[in-house]
């Protein structure tokens, strides 16, 4: 009898076999005398040829094999060929690395907590990483992305919640017959330093204009799905045979983000990763009873998971207004939760909880395909998993009621609002205060907007066009003189080359005006470059004021706003708030 089957006869399971070392900070994969090899689950493939259909994983059944290929449709996905670990990966054991701090050793997206399995790289977790290779679903971006994150910038990722209804036990929800829609999206956007996060919730009914989105159609062949103006956004995933790429080049369109990547969930996700974890903590501040979602429960706190979970996520005529903005308050808390669990030490260091997240993680999300690889999952992991939850703000689109209806039952962006929202996720700006360790050179740029500002009629500048846009000069200068009162002030053409960022060069005497034009075009501390000042045409000193790339129009902030707009919808990750 071989290893897998002695594992079964005597009832034990492999997560039992993986045993967190105290001084090392490591899971390591501790056999019995007795055993000739690792127990852990193998691939789907049988032991001659990957990809063939052998024994499921101990534990698993036959008919949730089935079930799950059943259950797992998104619009446009393809089952992934199983990639050949790099050579060396399966390995003997690695050097032990210094003790980490046990919170980062849990990572975002299930993904990433796979790392653990691979430390020790003994055949059984060579194994267990065709298995879970195997699991994945790719679908393609398109182009619609950036080609993949980087470890030196900002990470955006496209989190998208199909109300397609397939697999077993999810009848009863959804739209039954539909080829699905984007119920719930959030751009998870995390900053270039990983000290902060902001998952912004995009409302399904939101009207936008979705743009003509080139796809990969199932067969393989290529087609350009025509755009449609003002539809509902959740329109932007399934309608039209549009794929995942359509939704990532609408949020594109929108906020002016272009997603890294997309990961696709279905009804199934949220069953099964709450079970994972053993449970996501929620607190009600009212009995619910919702017969349209199967929610029943008391006041006060509790752990759900599986069904339970799912019916919460998906309440919204018990709670609120009985809305979608009601239904995503819900669903921000549920995921705050969520993040909290496991982050904690119940889920750290149970390798049960850990083994069943990576099969639930796998089993429940489609990718794109340039992370569908164990690996590659595994490396976005350790990226996303240096975020402090204390520093995640879950937020929504800032909406009003569309203006075109008159009985409401869709929005529209609040231009101003949203825009300044967009504008702090662009300029890679946390929602929450973070506190960092100030050098003595951000204090010194800081300075420069501080102290006594002249009045607007004192302020003498000269303006070159380095932004690319054409007339931008102009129609600044047209603007400061007609609507802010700089009077003197001139535009003198292109600037020799074009710049990235505006700045504004100035003698030491004319700090005060510096502040003072910094004030009026929102310009930042960083902008302002001391140092002399130029002669004007008429033999005066002026200060040079070169617009850059960043410039985005006359009477526009070229600098992010620091602060989020009043009265968005928000919640911290890291606070538990009882829904209404």
């Amino acid at each position: 009898m071989d290893a897998q089957g002695r594992g079964r006869a005597e009832n034990i399971d492999p997560a039992d076999q993986w045993v967190l070392n105290p001084d090392t900070g490591d899971y390591e994969l501790r056999l019995s005398p007795s055993a000739g090899q690792s127990s852990v689950p193998g691939p789907r493939g049988s032991s001659t040829r990957q990809g063939g259909r052998g024994r499921s994983a101990p534990g698993r059944e036959r008919s949730r094999q089935d079930e799950r290929e059943e259950r797992r449709e998104v619009p446009g996905q393809r089952r992934r060929r199983v990639k050949e670990p790099e050579p060396g990966s399966g390995g003997g054991r690695r050097k032990q690395k210094a003790r980490k701090a046990k919170g980062r050793k849990v990572l975002i997206w299930t993904g990433g907590t796979l790392a653990f399995l691979l430390v020790a790289g003994c055949t059984g977790g060579y194994l267990y990483y065709q298995h879970l290779n195997d699991n994945i679903t790719s679908i393609d971006d398109d182009g619609a992305g950036t080609g993949g994150f980087s470890k030196d910038r900002a990470i955006n990722i496209l989190v998208m919640g199909t109300d397609k209804r397939s697999g077993s036990g999810n009848k009863g929800y959804g739209d039954e017959g539909s080829v699905g829609h984007a119920d719930t999206t959030i751009l998870l956007h995390v900053s270039k330093d990983r000290t902060n996060a902001t998952a912004l919730s995009i409302p399904r009914d939101m009207i936008v204009d979705i743009p003509d989105c080139p796809t990969t159609m199932e067969d393989g062949t290529k087609k350009t799905i025509k755009g449609t103006p003002k539809s509902r956004f959740n329109e932007s995933l399934g309608q039209y045979d549009r794929t995942p790429s359509c939704t990532m080049r609408t949020v594109t369109k929108i906020t002016g983000i272009t997603p890294d990547h997309f990961m696709v969930a279905d009804f199934n996700a949220v069953k099964t990763l709450s079970s994972a974890v053993g449970g996501v903590e929620v607190c009600l501040a009212k009995d619910i009873d919702d017969p349209k979602s199967h929610l029943k429960l008391s006041k006060g706190k509790h752990t759900i998971e599986g069904e339970d979970a799912l019916a919460f996520v998906r309440t919204r005529h018990s709670v609120g207004t009985g809305g979608d903005l009601s239904r995503i308050e819900l669903q921000q808390q549920f995921l705050s939760a969520l993040m909290r669990k496991l982050k904690s030490n119940d889920t750290l260091t149970s390798p049960k909880k850990m083994f069943s997240l990576a099969e639930a993680g796998t089993d429940a999300l489609a990718v794109d395909s340039k992370i569908a690889d164990i690996m590659k999952l595994k490396d976005l992991g350790m990226e996303l998993g240096k975020l402090d939850v204390k520093n995640l703000s879950f937020a929504t689109v800032p909406v009003i009621d569309n203006p075109e209806e008159q009985v409401h039952t869709t929005v529209v962006p609040d231009p101003a609002k949203s825009e300044q929202l967009f504008a702090m996720m662009r300029a890679d700006e946390s929602l929450t205060e973070v506190k960092k360790k100030q050098k003595k050179e951000k204090a010194e740029v800081a300075a420069r907007l501080k102290g006594p500002k002249a009045d607007a009629s004192e302020v003498r500048v000269d303006i070159y066009n380095g932004s690319g846009k054409t007339g931008a000069a102009q129609t600044t200068l047209t603007w400061l003189q007609n609507n802010e009162g700089v009077l003197k002030s001139s535009q003198l053409g292109n600037a020799p080359s074009d710049i990235k960022k505006t700045t504004l060069e100035y003698a030491p005497d004319q700090a005060d005006q510096a502040r003072r034009l910094a004030d009026i075009m929102g310009l930042s501390g960083s902008a302002l470059k001391p140092g002399k000042s130029e002669k004007n045409a008429q033999g005066l000193p002026a200060m040079k004021l070169t617009l850059g790339g960043d410039f985005k129009g006359a009477g526009v902030p070229v600098s992010a706003p620091s602060k989020a707009p009043e009265g968005i919808q928000k919640v911290e990750a890291d606070k538990t708030v009882c829904a209404k």
